[in-house]
């Protein structure tokens, strides 16, 4: 098996990880539904949008590789790394569960990613504004598609709305993550490579009182439960999840796409 290759602890570095590693992770997740999906044409939009974020995973962390100054290429950020050096916030990991689940999660991080997008396109880094720019076309297509569906089933049968309610009430527990500043973000604001993830909160709470609200679901109210993917500390699903990711290029080393 190959070791796991150590990563610098540079804050431009652990910036683009945070969030090529959420692409990453969720990718995975929705690849996870190919095959299972409820209709066939929701297994092939699924599968398209797990291919998206892993698109857009490969182009950050080939750039991370390249600020690194180790010469990592986007399979070792990808596949060589512990857990503990992987960056996405909880919500990103956790088991892809029932429909509505995924509905409500990708509405949420959808959104979240639309706004982030929007922000780094004036990043004072080049490559990354690039890349966002291509990204945001697509995070705009998952979030409505997400938000289609969560009206469609919030607005739906009672089985279906009492799914979307449980749903709702779990992921959101993992949100505040998504907008805690810390002196990773500061540094990246005052270099001028994108926003501290607190500044997207106010109009992240906005779209999705509109999105909830058509669906006619009841934004959650706050929990002291704080997550913590985004420092390291997963939960007890991410080990599951990355010896499945893990497994062919830690067992076949130098194996390429």
């Amino acid at each position: 098996m190959v070791a796991s290759i150590r990563i610098p602890a540079t804050p431009e570095l652990a910036y683009l990880l945070r969030l090529s590693d959420t692409c990453l992770i969720l990718g995975q997740r929705l690849g996870e539904w190919c095959g299972h999906a409820p209709i066939l044409e929701e297994d092939i939009a699924l599968s398209n949008m797990a291919l998206d974020l892993i698109g857009q995973a490969r182009a950050l962390l080939t750039l991370a590789g390249q600020r690194s100054g180790q010469g990592f290429d986007e399979d070792q950020l990808a596949f060589l790394r512990d857990e503990g050096d992987y960056r996405n916030p909880t919500l990103a990991e956790l088991p892809r569960g029932d429909f509505a689940f995924t509905v409500l999660r990708n509405t949420i991080l959808a959104t979240w990613l639309k706004l982030i997008w929007e922000r780094l396109r004036d990043s004072s880094d080049a490559e990354l504004a690039a890349i966002a720019g291509k990204a945001l076309k697509e995070a705009r297509y998952h979030q409505q598609h997400a938000a289609d569906w969560a009206v469609r089933l919030g607005d739906g049968t009672d089985e279906s709305r009492r799914r979307c309610e449980v749903a709702l009430a779990h992921a959101w527990l993992y949100t505040p993550e998504l907008f805690e500043a810390d002196a990773i973000d500061a540094a990246a604001v005052a270099a001028g490579l994108g926003p501290a993830w607190s500044e997207l909160q106010e109009p992240w709470l906005a779209e999705m009182n509109e999105i909830l609200g058509e669906a006619k679901l009841a934004m959650p109210g706050e929990a002291a439960f704080r997550s913590t993917g985004k420092r390291g500390l997963h939960s007890e699903h991410m080990g599951y999840l990355l010896v499945e990711m893990q497994y062919l290029q830690r067992s076949y080393p130098g194996g390429a796409w």
